[in-house]
């Protein structure tokens, strides 16, 4: 009876509860945080020796954390009898192997910081006989009974349509369909279908509606915030298991209601409600390209209208805010806007209601029996006592501390009376017993409630009064110290951001967390195409976790990526861009290869191929490794070490008369893929039969509708004869009605087959033929559907109308990345270009373009595109054909533009001569070249070139017409594809006529102009020295005259100028070479004129000049003599002049040297050089150098053996190891101060980056003496590379130099830091560096120099096969670089 009376007393005290609940607006759902299984644990009986797990599921804020126990006593997880998982809510506990000890019960225990619950279940193992001993859980009510034997059917679930990222912003909808199979379909037994938001278990609600039904479910968004952005998965749940699949929604700001305004704040949340406050926190928005955040506005609004008000007055700059001054027992809803210098943000998405109400007001509760029955339900504080103050409250402390107020909580005394019991809070300094009443205005009648309004960073301490009508209580015992937070800032920039590729359209993001979090909330991601600066969100919504996988990038373009992290104050610093990343899929392992075919066998081996796997992984498949055991054996064995490249290999050392089996790895730079299924027996017997073996490698192209070209390689085994020819044959897939496509059997190694019925699909073999017969057929193909690719084209042919080419054409109507066109003549492979054969490919168009076509280009010829299904076509060009091709293609090549009147001459005024022609018709775009002698005329200033098209005329006007000009002169025509040609003879009597004419108009023009005139033109001079200078003379000059020089159209400004008063002007050209040759001019002028000379040197002019510095440096050669150097041994020739245009040889014996790794030939303009690098002892011998001129040359030569060669190999092993050292001694790489200043008390860190092979050590010193390391200075070198001494609390003793000392074997150095401390308040001081803040180390003598790793000499032919196998090496065999298998 007391049960059933306690029973009835819980379930009043709920109804009572319930209805309060309703006349208050008090919503259930956001007061709920406590644990709750949504699925609870169910019994099993199992047999001994099989698996068994338990599932539940359970909710609540925060995550509960689920424990089991067995019969009351916590599971030990430290073996593997147990399994547990937990993921999203769904827990599990695994018994992989049941036995009768684990029959038991076994409890689930699910709690937070709001209460806990269980379930249990209870587990039965029985052995095969029945057993005799009876069940301990006999005893179970019939709720929990179970059946001697579980039977339920495993529903296995296929997704047929899934859904995938959703981009969208806010405003927008969303809806994440899936479609599915279930097999078996049973229709009382339907999977349940449960959808998560970042694990988080989403309900149909306002904000989400679910529907599923008739293997379909669906969730829709239809207002979507950017609190819906995140990672949605769906778990179809049965009980043999889940099916799962997710999608990432990403949600991007709306328009904001003014430019540049901040977006909405998100996920709002309400902690600690009572009832006149609550505290209302949230988390800011991503600020990519809008300004600074301000600060915030908190809303909140009365459940049941539509009345927002303003909670706070300014801005606060922290994301969370208490609400005071609320009606107890009304509901509110709370929203927040952001602020920047731009405007206001839009509001968030509104909290759910939260009741202002006491928390502890049902707990007081209880029933009051009146005649043995429930009459009333009552508060504790109703029942009457007689008239006496409260008891103290005890146990108080603080449960939540922020900047501005702190939230206490208390145990409340026994009490018992009808008068209203209520609470004081008092504070007080930690260091005063000055008390100071909280609560003035609002009675407290919760055991739990908030100080605000404290200071920043002080520290309090606070008591609790109880009081009725009757009086007031003793105070409480105070808390302890509590100090306020201080407002640390946001938090530090997060670290290193990698970025790894995932799919075609995503990227793994990951990074260091920031080494000062300040109460970190999350992070956002920014991401930017590469070389530009427009950074756009990748999320929305903070993400908790250090790695996010960013979605809808574009394939093939390259981004770069950064993290931000954030706090309830801000966003941190943006951190360090991560390298750039293409966005293309990641790598994985191919597929197994297939089909292992026998080729060839000899009695003691066997050929093999085997088809490359349908799946490469993303990458070629590069290496094959092939296994092999005997058959009805178990253990593989490798066939070889090395890897293989091709699908054909020889397996060697085999049994005459064995049956083997094979199997074969595929391999790409992601790794080893899995094995294929192994080959059929195989035995080893000689073949001795007269007809071929079969061919293999059957390949596909050209598919269509009704046809496709079958390719294959030729047969291993060849018979008693050589292979003449090829039968094709096919058949229907499924079928093995085998058809041949040829009756006549074809030479070449490829076939098209026709008349195949559209859209079938077949399977192909091919048989070699030779003298004695059909031989056996090759492994039938894959299967292959006759259908042509969609949108395919076909290979079109032209003659060019301007350049003559032969053109094949071919349009791909697919491309993808790695696609490549390979042209093929008569199916094989183009690859010799000499001929004037080109591909030219641009974007999906290639062609194969006859620069040089002749009668031999007749052909099929095919064109297939890589990395796609199947494009392919090809074109034949017959011999009548390639005929008319040609004919054409002369005709457009060597068209002819006639002429009216053919190249004639004009003597015009200062000696002038005009060349012209006259055509019947020419373009705008006409080209012309005129020529003297068979070299080309310059038209460039002072002569001058042109043409008329209305009357087709063409000229040039020579400006300088002398003795040298004798001969024929050319002009060539170029117009469109038409040329033409005409010359002019000018020679003996007719040449003479010319040139006096000319003379004579010169003559006239300067006698009546009177102007400044070249009377010599330019000339070359070399002199003795070695040194080239520009010479000229000028005359009829006056005080006014100008000179100048020129190269190439650019004026020289000369050291000396000219000396105008002699006539004679010269300009040196240093360093003469090629990089000085070209155009010179030289020009006079002054108001009466101007006169030009030119001269260019190239050519013969060049050559004349090298071969005459030949000439005088080759005698002024001096001895060889050694220089040596850290790399190897240097001879040297002094000479008077050295450039790399004259004709210098050098010779080691008899042998000519070139320029290479091994012997480095150059020099200075002061020595000709050569040097040997890393010298051996081959390199002793005669060296000699020889320079050669026009009419004798120069030899000196070196004898570098004997002592000459070991003085000089000692000094250059002596300089080597000097730079080796200082290559790889220790060093600071940077980071280090010369000079600190810092405060009393703060902590110092002296960081920097060194480095050394080997490593280097390490030690500081402070003002010469050893630094120790303690509590106070701490010394560390990270990775052997980051170096740094700390100091905590620094004091004014620690002022000093330190000096950091990096050294290994190889030397060092010393780096000196002045560190200057200074008390608060005082002014920084100005501390100096030391006048050498780095000191070299010198090297450790002798300096050891790393031995050269000395190569394995060649393995010798292998002797006469042995019947004893040679002994295997210890250990497998490395297979670099793929990762080994296992075994």
């Amino acid at each position: 009876m007391e049960e059933r009376y306690e029973h009835k007393t819980q379930a009043r005290i709920q109804e009572v509860v319930r209805t309060k609940m309703a006349d208050k607006y008090v919503r259930e759902e956001p007061m709920i945080r406590g644990p709750k299984f949504l699925v609870r644990l169910r019994s099993h009986t199992v047999f001994e020796n099989t698996p068994v797990k338990l599932f539940c599921t359970v909710e609540g804020f925060p995550m509960p954390v689920v424990k089991w126990y067995k019969d009351g006593v916590i599971l030990n997880m430290s073996s593997e009898e147990y399994l547990i998982e937990a993921k999203s809510g769904i827990h599990t506990l695994e018994i992989p192997r049941c036995s009768t000890d684990d029959t038991a019960q076994y409890t689930a225990m699910a709690g937070n910081l709001h209460g806990q619950t269980s379930t249990q279940a209870s587990v039965i193992v029985k052995r095969y006989k029945q057993e005799e001993a009876s069940c301990p859980y006999a005893w179970l009510p019939f709720t929990a009974a179970m059946l001697p034997k579980i039977h339920y059917t495993k529903i296995n679930i296929t997704f047929v349509d899934k859904f995938g990222p959703v981009f969208s912003s806010e405003g927008g909808s969303a809806s994440l369909t899936a479609t599915m199979t279930l097999n078996p379909n049973l229709a009382n037994l339907q999977p349940e279908a449960q959808w998560y938001r970042d694990e988080t278990r989403l309900f149909d609600s306002k904000w989400v509606k679910i529907e599923t039904g008739r293997g379909v479910t669906t969730l829709s968004i239809p207002n979507l915030y950017k609190d819906d952005e995140g990672l949605y998965t769906l778990r179809m749940v049965t009980k043999g298991g889940t099916a799962v699949h997710s999608a990432f929604v990403s949600v991007a700001d709306g328009p904001p209601p003014v430019p540049n305004a901040p977006g909405a704040p998100m996920d709002i949340k309400i902690h600690d409600a009572n009832r006149d406050y609550v505290i209302v926190s949230w988390k800011p928005p991503n600020t990519t390209t809008e300004g600074p955040i301000l600060g915030y506005f908190v809303d909140k609004c009365e459940v049941g209208t539509e009345n927002w008000t303003q909670c706070n007055d300014h801005p606060i700059k922290i994301c969370k805010y208490p609400v005071s001054g609320l009606f107890e027992g009304h509901s509110y809803h709370f929203r927040v806007r952001a602020v920047n210098s731009h405007g206001i943000s839009k509001p968030s998405r509104m909290s759910d209601p939260i009741a202002a109400l006491d928390p502890t007001e049902f707990e007081r509760l209880q029933a009051k029996k009146l005649g043995g029955k429930l009459d009333v339900i009552s508060y504790h504080v109703d029942i009457e006592d007689k008239g006496k103050p409260p008891g103290s409250p005890s146990g108080i402390c603080a449960s939540e501390i922020d900047r501005t107020y702190v939230v206490l909580s208390w145990k409340a005394p026994a009490y018992s009376s009808k008068a209203p019991m209520w609470y004081y809070i008092e504070k007080s300094m930690a260091d005063s017993d000055a008390w100071q009443r909280v609560n003035t205005q609002v009675p407290i009648r919760s055991p739990r409630y908030a100080a605000f309004d404290l200071a920043e960073g002080k520290v309090y301490k606070f008591r609790v009064l109880s009081a009725n009508i009757y009086g007031t209580s003793e105070p409480s015992q105070p808390t302890g110290p509590i100090q306020t937070l201080e407002l640390k800032g946001v938090p530090s920039a997060p670290g290193q951001v990698i970025a790894t590729r995932e799919t075609d359209t995503s990227v793994l993001i990951q990074w260091a967390p920031p080494k000062e979090p300040n109460n970190l909330i999350g992070y956002y991601i920014d991401q930017c195409v590469k070389g530009s600066k427009d950074w756009t969100s990748a999320n929305h919504k903070p993400r908790k976790d250090a790695r996010f996988v960013v979605s809808g990038l574009t394939k093939g373009e390259t981004y770069v990526f950064r993290v931000q992290a954030i706090n309830e104050i801000g966003l941190s610093d943006e951190s360090q861009e991560s390298a750039p990343l293409t966005v293309k899929a990641a790598l994985t392992t191919p597929s197994a290869a297939y089909d292992i075919a026998l080729l060839n066998c000899d009695g003691h081996s066997m050929v093999l191929n085997w088809k490359k796997p349908l799946h490469s992984g993303g990458a070629n498949v590069k290496d094959y490794y092939v296994d092999k055991r005997r058959s009805g054996t178990s253990v593989w064995r490798e066939t070889h070490l090395p890897p293989i490249t091709e699908r054909v290999y020889k397996v060697e050392g085999l049994t005459d008369g064995a049956v083997y089996q094979f199997q074969v790895y595929a391999a790409n730079l992601a790794g080893l893929g899995p094995a294929s299924k192994h080959s059929a027996d195989f035995t080893c017997k000689a073949w001795t039969m007269p007809e071929p073996g079969p061919a293999y490698d059957l390949t596909f192209c050209e598919v269509r509708d009704n046809s496709m070209v079958v390719e294959w390689k030729k047969p291993v085994y060849t018979g008693s004869g050589p292979v003449s020819g090829y039968h094709v044959e096919y058949a229907k897939k499924g079928t093995s009605d085998w058809t041949t496509a040829n009756e006549k059997a074809v030479s070449h190694r490829f076939l098209k087959v026709t008349s195949l019925e559209a859209g079938s699909s077949y399977v192909f073999r091919v048989r070699g033929v030779n003298a004695a017969g059909v031989g056996m057929a090759s492994m039938p193909s894959d299967p292959v559907p006759a259908k042509a690719v969609s949108g395919s084209q076909e290979v079109s042919c032209v003659v060019d109308a301007k350049s003559g080419d032969i053109v094949l054409s071919f349009e791909s109507c697919q491309m993808n990345d790695g696609s490549k066109f390979i042209w093929k003549k008569d199916y094989k492979e183009i690859t010799d270009f000499s001929k004037g054969l080109v591909i030219k490919t641009e974007g999906s168009q290639s062609k194969l373009i006859f620069k040089n076509p002749d009668k031999e280009d007749f052909g099929t010829f095919s064109v297939s595109v890589t990395n796609t299904t199947g494009v392919s076509s090809s074109y034949s060009i017959s011999s009548e054909e390639l005929v008319k091709m040609l004919a054409l293609s002369y005709d457009i090549r060597h068209p002819v533009i006639p002429l009216k009147s053919e190249l004639a001459y004009k003597i015009l005024e200062r000696g002038r001569v005009r060349f012209w022609l006259q055509a019947e018709e020419i373009s705008s775009n006409v080209t012309y070249r005129f020529f003297a002698n068979n070299k080309e005329l310059s038209g460039a200033d002072p002569n001058k070139m042109g043409h008329d098209v209305p009357t087709g005329v063409i000229e040039f006007i020579m400006d300088r017409f002398s003795e040298e000009s004798e001969g024929t002169f050319t002009c060539q025509i170029t117009d469109g594809g038409g040329k033409a040609q005409s010359s002019l003879v000018l020679i003996g009597n007719a040449f003479k006529a010319a040139l006096a004419e000319a003379d004579y108009q010169r003559r006239e023009y300067i006698r009546v102009k009177e102007g400044p005139h070249f009377s010599e033109f330019l000339s070359l001079q070399i002199g003795e020295d070695c040194s080239v200078t520009l010479v000229c003379k000028v005359a009829n000059l006056k005080k006014e005259s100008e000179f100048h020089w020129y190269r190439e159209d650019t004026e020289i400004i000369p050291d000396v100028k000219p000396d105008l008063g002699s006539g004679v002007c010269k300009l040196p050209i240093k360093l003469f070479s090629l990089k000085t040759a070209g155009l010179y001019k030289a020009t006079i002028s002054d108001d009466r004129g101007k006169d030009m000379s030119q001269i260019d040197i190239s050519g013969k002019v060049f050559d004349d000049a090298i071969n005459k510095i030949n000439q005088l440096a080759g005698a002024s050669a001096a001895e060889l003599v050694i220089n040596c150097t850290a790399t190897g041994i240097q001879l040297q020739c002094h000479m008077k002049y050295y450039t790399s245009e004259m004709n210098i040889t050098w010779y080691h014996g008899e042998t000519k040297l070139s320029h290479s790794d091994k012997a480095v030939i150059g020099g200075t303009p002061a020595m000709a050089t050569m040097e040997v690098i890393e010298p051996l002892e081959k390199d002793k011998g005669m060296y000699s150098i020889i320079i050669t001129g026009p009419e004798n040359s120069h030899k000196r030569t070196l004898d570098l053996s004997g002592d000459v060669y070991e003085k000089a190999f000692a000094e250059f092993q002596k300089l080597k190891a000097e730079a080796y050292a200082e290559k790889n001694r220790g060093k600071v790489v940077g980071g280090l101060p010369d000079v600190v200043t810092i405060m009393e008390k703060k902590t110092l860190s002296l960081t920097c980056t060194v480095c050394g092979d080997p490593k280097p050590q390490v030690s500081w010193l402070k003002n010469g003496a050893d630094v120790e390391p303690d509590d106070q200075y701490v010394i560390s070198l990270d990775q052997g590379k980051f170096a740094s001494l700390t100091i905590k609390g620094v004091m004014m003793e620690d002022s000093g130099r330190y000096t950091m000392i990096v050294q290994n074997k190889y030397g060092g150095e010393s780096v000196d830091i002045v560190v200057s401390v200074y008390r608060h308040g005082e002014k920084i001081p100005e501390a100096k560096p030391t006048l050498t803040p780095k000191t070299i180390i010198p090297p450790k003598l002798p300096i050891e120099m790393p031995q050269p790793k000395i190569q394995a000499a060649p393995t010798p032919a292998p002797a006469a096969q042995s019947s004893t196998p040679p002994k295997a090496a210890p250990g497998r065999g490395v297979k670099s670089p793929t990762p080994s298998r296992r075994k």
